[in-house]
């Protein structure tokens, strides 16, 4: 059981009116006020602990800690909520800002958004590690990497109050902010709405640490009342704040099984393969831990970066599957779950053809077996891979590719485009029954299919 004083929440001040705000990177250009809802900034601020082993770290996620060496920090958070009389659902979501890529990414808030504003849910954007305050190197080389030396570099009228000791500090910080995020007091970010639920959720590397949170942290803190953990690897961040690779932390890291919250595992095929190589940390479903792996998707993809691929240096086309679609429905049965203590749809795991190194099994048109299951790969218009091209960048290695049938494959298939869109809307139907995707999505995803030519 972890030992030290009793819980502290952060101190907030704001909202930050001051200099021009630097927005956590999103590729989508979103008009927040044409749904309803304001964006602020706060600065979050107090003493944080870092944390040590009290034992060594298992597989079995039930890593023992104790708090030790506390410093100063001043750190932001992002707040977009409902105003203006529009509904707030009670739900906050807190994404753990991704630094991979060389500079501060919202990429949960890009993948989810559709699925936040259409809800009314509150979204609090924290900048949780150290290179988004400070700078330093960047775990993937990017073209933006040279030019970005955190927020206190970048607008130092606005940030240069800002201080970060380190990531070791992160899980500490990321605690204090959930907590203030529950007080009703000035200043108030979500404008004296009491949370019914703060939901923690963290893309790529946040996820990482997000699985060291749940393992370590959270049974100590008890801040969050359900976690996203989305695309995380098969080991973990280290208590001492390196993102992958400590030999502190176990290769197939499983989380904890005694967890008292929700927490939801989203894993694309690229998680699975070589370069993540989650598969190690696989676990059964119990009754509060669930993961999808989602057939047919990449780490990244073109619906995140795809206007972009080509300015990134890929040469090829990424990865266009379902991935978004199905995170929103992720997020949905997490959300219900936590609020009415109904499990999301138990799902079947993707088939490896090989464990060493691992391999997605594929059917005969190149998409994988097993998995969650959605139109895009049971009546397929391409092969969907989360396996970039051989020769693929470290950045670009993690969106996938996209391969097109030709014309004389997709009338082998289906004949012709009635048919083709008849199994389509077949398959759709089933997937939202099943849960994996939602009847909110059912229009676009339906139009994703009627784009799809026929020769004629």
């Amino acid at each position: 059981m972890n030992e030290g004083p009793p819980p502290v929440h952060a101190t907030l001040s704001g909202p930050v009116t001051w200099g021009r705000m630097v927005e956590p990177a999103c590729p989508l250009p979103i008009d927040l006020s044409s749904h309803g809802y304001l964006q602020e900034e706060f600065f979050a601020s107090g003493t944080a602990r870092a944390f040590e082993a009290a034992g060594p770290l298992e597989p079995d996620g039930r890593w023992a800690v104790t708090p030790c060496e506390p410093a100063p920090y001043r750190t932001r958070i992002l707040v977009r909520r409902p105003s203006g009389g529009r509904p707030f659902s009670g739900t906050v979501l807190v994404e753990w800002l991704n630094v991979s890529g060389g500079l501060e990414a919202a990429a949960d808030w890009a993948y989810l958004h559709e699925e936040i504003l259409r809800r009314g849910h509150a979204y609090v954007a924290v900048s949780a590690q150290a290179f988004g305050v400070n700078g330093g190197v960047a775990l993937l080389e990017a073209p933006d990497s040279a030019r970005h030396g955190g927020l206190v570099a970048a607008r130092p009228d606005r940030y240069g109050a800002l201080i970060h000791p380190g990531d070791r500090y992160s899980f500490d910080i990321f605690s204090q902010i959930g907590r203030a995020l529950r007080l009703v007091r000035s200043p108030a970010p979500l404008a004296r709405q009491h949370p019914a639920r703060v939901v923690a959720m963290g893309e790529s590397q946040s996820a990482f640490f997000l699985t060291t949170y749940v393992n370590a942290v959270h049974h100590g803190a008890e801040v969050y009342d359900g976690f996203l953990v989305h695309s995380r690897a098969g080991d973990a961040a280290s208590l001492a704040g390196v993102p992958r690779g400590d030999p502190a932390v176990p290769r197939g890291a499983r989380v904890r099984t005694d967890v008292r919250v929700p927490v939801l595992t989203f894993e694309t095929e690229t998680d699975l393969g070589p370069r993540l190589d989650f598969a190690p940390a696989r676990q059964p479903d119990t009754e509060r831990v669930r993961t999808w792996e989602v057939a047919g998707t990449a780490h990244a993809d073109a619906y995140l970066v795809g206007p972009f691929a080509a300015m990134l240096g890929c040469g090829f086309a990424v990865n266009d599957g379902p991935h978004h679609f199905v995170v929103q429905a992720a997020l949905d049965a997490l959300v219900r779950w936590i609020a009415d203590g109904t499990p999301p749809p138990g799902t079947l795991p993707l088939e490896l053809a090989s464990t060493a190194p691992p391999v997605i099994a594929r059917d005969h048109l190149g998409n994988a077996l097993g998995g969650v299951r959605t139109p895009a790969v049971d009546v397929p218009v391409a092969t969907l891979s989360g396996e970039a091209p051989q020769g693929a960048s470290d950045l670009c290695s993690l969106f996938g590719c996209t391969e097109p049938f030709d014309g004389a494959t997709l009338t082998r298939l289906y004949g012709d485009a009635g048919s083709y869109r008849a199994a389509y809307e077949a398959a759709l139907d089933e997937a939202v029954a099943a849960g994996v995707l939602l009847a909110a999505d059912r229009p676009a995803l339906l139009a994703k299919a009627s784009g799809v030519a026929f020769p004629t």
